[in-house]
Order: C-alpha cells, then structure tokens, then sequence
C-alpha cells in the first residue's frame, strides 16, 4: 500500500466521469476519439508548415508552432482516459498517476498562459514598435522567452503538487471529475487544506491573471495604435493579424478564470467539469481552425504545400507510365 504524507490509505482514485451519460459511452467514445485527433492533426499541420515554409519563420508563427505543439500534449494529458472511460468504463488510477497527470496538466496548462501572454507582446512589438520589431524579437530571444514559459510554468506547479503530495487520503476516493484536476482532489483531503487552497488560489492568480494582464495591456496599445493608422488598408492588415488571437484569448481564459480564480477550489465543483470539458476538448479543437482559416499566410502556405505534394505525385506517377511504356516497348 502507497504511504505518502503522515498516512494515506487510499491506493488509487476513481474518476467519476459523467455518470448521467454512462449508456452513450461508446458513442460519446467515437465523438470524442475523431475531436482528438482531428485536433492533434490539426496542431501537426501547423508546426510543419511553420517549420516548412520559409515565409512563416518569423517569430510570430514560431510562437503559434510552439503553442499549438503545447495544446497537443496539454489535451493528452486528460483525453485517452476519458477514452478508456467512455470505453471500457476504466475509472479507476493510481494515487501517482493521478497525481502525475495533475502536474502535467497544470503545468502545460500554465505554460499555454504564459507563451499567450508572450505572443501578446510580440503583437505588441510588431504593430506599436515596427522599426524595432526585428531587432528585439530575434530568433534568440524568441527562443529564450518559450524556453522561460516552460521554466516559470514548472517552477510554480511542482512546489504545488508536491504540497498535494504530503496531504493525507483516508477516507473518500471517488473524484467527481473525468480527470485528476487538483481542486477535486484536494476536497478529499482528510488533512487541513487551507494552505493548499490558498496556495492554488494565489498561483491562480499569479499565472492566469497576471499573463490576462500582460494580454490586456498589450491589447489596449495595439488597438490604440491601429486606430490612429492613416489608412484604412493599414488598418484592416494591422488587425487581421490579431483577429485570430484575440479569438484564442477570449476562448482560453474565459473558461480558465471560471474554473480556478476562486478561493475555495469546492465551489461550483459540478459546474467546473463542463467547463473543463469546454477547455479540454471544444478549444483546443477549434484553435488551429482559427489561426488557419484567418490567417491569409498560412492559408497560402496550406495551398502551396497541397500543390506541391499534388504536383510531386503526378510526376511519380508520369515516371511510372513512362517506366511502363519503355517496357513494353
């Protein structure tokens, strides 16, 4: 038996899911495999043609490829086992893997607000600072600042779940949620958890408030900047290019600030797995059809991708036939 803190006599947790919609598992099964994947396909299309096109290597789109990757390993954090739920009515996991998927999700989910927050300012530096703009945002300093997300995003989580670690689980086990998220296991603490609460209420704030705030102020001198622009053409081009983040923000942070700026995680429990399921699946499923279908770029270089590959097997294809014709011949 696992021993973690003072005592634990839980072994592992059960994931209640939905149980109202326990007669549709297989079918919600299927809907939710194809949004997966079509979400991950989706993801993968971007960062090969921001890696592959030669137009899209620019800090812009090299921020994009790196959020869209995060997002693909955020939603696999919490997806196959609501697969295996809807599925085969697997609920049940480990105390440490439930604990390895909270850090995992929290974690990916803090370094999504962070690189938001640093895609906001590169908007910033783009259409307020344009004489400047290629100068700061080098590849180099593009670099560093993700690698920061990633750094800031692993620092504040950890110390966290390690807290969660120490807390004692003697009694209730059922989780009233499709995966380990860190409120719901907490309220089934036996231990005092005002600390832990108040820990993840401040880190709440802290990295979903703070990067909305570095958002919001980046945003305020953009649409400033763009309205005092002496054509309406600059105009159009200068907001076209936020449209599509703008669309992300509003989508990523509304069902985030719902979920976890509260200071008691037991509130509104049964309301935070709709949200969650909005946050997990709905999102990031819609996010790459956004930044595609808004985006002139990228829309140029799906077409031109499609007709290279379109026009490289019509060639293999007239190599073949003329292979076959000197054969018979």
């Amino acid at each position: 038996m696992m021993k973690i803190g003072n005592f634990t006599n839980v072994q592992e947790f059960i994931l209640e899911g939905f149980p109202a919609a326990q007669h549709l598992g297989k079918p919600l099964f299927v809907v939710h495999l194809l949004l997966y994947l079509v979400s991950i396909m989706g993801s993968i299309v971007i960062v090969t043609i921001t890696w592959a096109d030669r137009c899209l290597q620019t800090p812009m789109y090299f921020f994009l490829s790196n959020f869209s990757f995060l997002e693909s390993c955020f939603i696999t954090t919490v997806i196959p086992k609501l697969l295996a739920i809807f599925l085969s009515g697997m609920q049940t996991i480990s105390f440490a893997a439930c604990l390895t998927q909270s850090f995992f999700f929290l974690f990916l989910g803090s370094t999504c607000f962070f690189l938001l927050a640093v895609m906001s300012l590169d908007r910033y530096m783009a259409i307020c600072n344009p004489l400047h703009y290629h100068s700061i945002m080098n590849m180099r300093i593009c670099f560093l600042l993700v690698l920061s997300c990633y750094a800031l995003g692993f620092i504040l989580i950890i110390g966290l779940i390690l807290m969660v670690s120490r807390l004692s689980f003697c009694g209730l086990n059922v989780i009233n949620h499709f995966f380990c998220d860190l409120g719901h296991l907490v309220h089934l603490s036996c231990s005092d958890t005002s600390t832990t609460e108040s820990l993840t209420f401040l880190l709440s704030i802290v990295i979903i408030l703070s990067s909305l705030t570095i958002t919001v102020i980046s945003y305020i001198n953009i649409i400033t900047t763009i309205i005092n622009l002496p054509s309406a053409k600059e105009r159009q081009k200068a907001f076209s290019t936020c449209s599509s983040h703008l669309i992300v923000l509003f989508l990523t942070y509304g069902s985030c600030v719902f979920i976890y700026v509260k200071p008691k995680q037991s509130d509104r429990l049964e309301a935070n797995k709709e949200a969650a399921l909005m946050n997990t699946v709905i999102t990031p499923l819609l996010n790459p059809f956004i930044y595609t279908l808004r985006n002139k770029q990228v829309k140029k270089a799906l077409r031109d991708a499609l007709y290279r590959m379109k026009s490289t097997r019509q060639s293999i294809l007239d190599l073949e036939r003329d292979l076959t014709s000197f054969k018979t011949s």
